[in-house]
């Protein structure tokens, strides 16, 4: 069993588990390449079908190829897939964009707002018919307890703070200072009433590890993140007005694998070109200590 086996059977146990632990259980699909493999993972967890809904959340400014590439690969693989926004900051133009919240600001309100209320059933979500390809208002309003994410330890410091299974407040607030000790394969799961749960699969990968995987596995990702001929390509999604390209001339995953081996972007970080993270003093932890994802 080589290291990404090892890394793929405990994914698979984590995911296992959370599936046995929780009722109402969800996955956060951004759209990126650590959600994509934890779909990936998923699928291979549960015998090709996803026993739980995937949940977007829209800020109505991604990529679109991002929102193209996630409705297809809902289609294809016969997902329960459903969307979550922030309608009131849209329609009072409280963004970033139109130039009336800084970035953070624009990110709570289009991201956290938004999957708080998501996720508690008190906004509308809508889901996609893979019939006709539309998205409807989704019948199921039931509030989500259990929600796994694709967070790495590695990709950025307060996420390195986070457990496989991280308790929140019923208002999604994250306390650091109270998380449960997880020793070996020991997982709690057993929360009082309320309680909000991130779990996290992907905890110990790297990001040499996902794109390792992706090639292995044959993945399909975002055309995004392999230059197109401009030497340009992205190495984290986000919304299109703060996400920016950096300079890499890799067209596929193992040419990706060989920048990351041979330290070509030792002095990039992976989210230096999301720009809410410097507005944010160089980390998420305000973000997402108030329910970022």
């Amino acid at each position: 069993m080589d290291h990404l086996d090892k890394l793929e059977s405990k994914s698979i146990y984590i995911l296992r588990e959370a599936y046995a632990a929780f009722d109402n259980l969800c996955m956060l699909w951004s759209i990126g390449k650590d959600s994509t493999v934890l779909l990936w993972l998923a699928r291979k967890a549960f015998f090709g079908h996803v026993p739980f809904p995937l949940v977007h959340i829209d800020t109505h400014y991604k990529i679109p190829e991002m929102i193209e590439y996630r409705d297809r690969l809902a289609r294809e693989y016969g997902l329960y897939m459903v969307y979550g926004e922030n309608v009131q900051a849209l329609e009072a133009k409280q963004t970033f964009p139109d130039g009336n919240a800084s970035r953070v600001e624009c990110c709570r309100l289009l991201k956290t707002e938004a999957l708080t209320h998501t996720l508690d059933g008190s906004w509308p979500r809508y889901r996609l018919n893979l019939d006709s390809g539309q998205y409807e208002q989704d019948t199921n309003t039931d509030m989500y307890t259990g929600v796994i994410v694709g967070a790495r330890a590695d990709e950025e410091g307060s996420r390195s703070k986070e457990r496989y299974f991280s308790p929140r407040d019923k208002h999604n607030d994250w306390d650091l200072d109270d998380q449960p000790p997880e020793f070996w394969n020991q997982f709690k799961t057993d929360f009082a009433p309320h309680t909000h749960v991130r779990i996290h699969p992907l905890l110990d990968w790297t990001e040499l590890n996902i794109w390792e995987y992706i090639e292995r596995e044959h993945i399909p990702t975002v055309s995004l993140y392999y230059d197109q001929g401009d030497g340009r390509r992205y190495r984290s999604l986000g919304c299109a007005p703060c996400t920016s390209p950096i300079q890499s001339t890799a067209k596929n995953p193992q040419e990706i694998i060989e920048e990351l081996r041979t330290g070509q972007l030792a002095n990039i970080a992976e989210r230096s070109g999301r720009e809410q993270d410097k507005e944010d003093g160089g980390g998420l932890e305000t973000l997402r200590r108030n329910g970022y994802m």
